[in-house]
């Protein structure tokens, strides 16, 4: 047990997916520097996710009669540690395939299921989530954006910012208020599906330190959305998200952002010879991924039971992020006191992975808002 956390075990069946897909990557990856394949599952390939497609892993926990291959969520594990570890870029898919797919599975009507499911699968149809908003900072049930009923379908104004991905989506699942105020808190919120294409929507990239523009601002002007745009039941949204939030925060994503950095380090350590002080804090690092992904595949388990782990999930991720970040810090560190220079990729990738390391405890949720879900949770406030 970690806590009330009992652990689990991949299955052997799910296990055995391990040697076609590090076979796949071996070809697929191979070119790919590591200081692009840092990235992973911020990096955007259409044609790799596609590729993905053709061998049926994407949707892998979607129904067979949806396009998908009818697996539990530990076979899609398997696949998004092999995926992450090897620094293949994953971003085109990912949040489709993560969570706006599943959240449709459990919530959307059999319409939306049959256009939207198969889609996914065939990597033909790229997801954004739309729940931050400007001047709101992490306070996610303050939404102001509304979707107004008007005629057939609705009305809808607002804007959403640090949206990943959002000016290469294909669409947006959006939390957007349909009754009430911003000070009814969690009442009156649903969730809708936004064609980004549609007249009224305008999207603006935003760069980020690294340089790269992988958040936008989404700005909604009197866009019409048909009546079957809504997920679920209106002024069921507040749940609906907390739902989706624990696909989000409890998979391997939340402690490999750094791991091309990490392997990269290890291999020019077995190269140029480490000091006993560099294989001391290999086998720390290595010992702290070891407890930490038991932990995410707890969480796994227990989404393989039907529950909704929204505590134990924000833990993963609280835990694991805050590894994530020491990582290059701990690197650079050590990189600094060798007495010989580093390869050039290996710092460009530490370069890069620094970078972003800010980052990887805002996106799926900031730490203080995650660490007030940790204590409510434990009864402590």
């Amino acid at each position: 047990m970690i806590g009330a956390l009992p652990l689990a075990a991949i299955p052997p069946e799910d296990e055995a997916l391990r040697p076609a897909i590090r076979d796949f990557l071996r070809e697929a990856v191979a070119s790919i520097p590591p200081e692009r394949r840092a990235r992973s599952w911020m990096g955007f390939d259409e044609d790799f996710s596609r590729k993905l497609a053709a061998r049926g892993w994407l949707g892998l926990t979607f129904p067979k009669e949806y396009g998908g291959a009818g697996r539990g969520p530990f076979a899609r594990y398997v696949l998004v540690e092999e995926l992450l570890a090897a620094g293949a870029p994953v971003s085109a898919h990912w949040i489709a395939d993560r969570q706006s797919g599943p959240l449709i599975q459990r919530f959307g009507t059999e319409a939306q299921r049959q256009f939207y499911l198969p889609r996914i699968c065939r990597g033909e149809a790229f997801f954004c989530i739309g729940m931050s908003e400007p001047n709101s900072g992490s306070d996610l049930a303050s939404v102001a954006t509304r979707a107004v009923r008007e005629g057939g379908g609705w009305r809808l104004n607002g804007a959403k910012i640090w949206t990943t991905n959002a000016h290469r989506s294909h669409y947006m699942i959006a939390l957007v208020r349909t009754s009430g105020a911003a000070a009814d808190r969690h009442k009156g919120l649903s969730q809708v599906i936004v064609d980004l294409r549609a007249p009224g929507v305008t999207i603006n990239p935003i760069r980020d330190l690294s340089g790269d523009a992988h958040f936008s601002e989404v700005v909604f002007e009197d866009v019409l959305l048909p009546e079957d745009a809504l997920v679920g039941e209106e002024g069921s949204g507040w749940a609906q998200v907390n739902a989706e939030l624990a696909f989000e925060r409890s998979g391997p994503e939340r402690v490999l952002s750094s791991a091309v950095l990490l392997d990269g380090w290890a291999a020019w350590l077995r190269e140029a010879g480490a000091t006993e002080a560099a294989e001391i804090l290999l086998g720390r690092l290595l010992a702290h991924l070891a407890v930490l992904r038991a932990m995410s595949i707890a969480v796994t388990g227990r989404l393989v039971e039907g529950e909704s782990p929204v505590v134990e999930a924000a833990l993963v991720k609280d835990l694991g992020t805050e590894f994530e970040q020491l990582i290059p810090t701990l690197v650079a560190d050590a990189l600094a006191s060798s007495a010989r220079p580093a390869p050039g990729p290996l710092m460009r990738t530490l370069a890069y992975t620094a970078a972003m390391a800010p980052s990887f405890s805002l996106r799926g949720g900031t730490r203080e808002i995650l660490r007030g879900m940790i204590a409510r949770g434990m009864g402590l406030r």
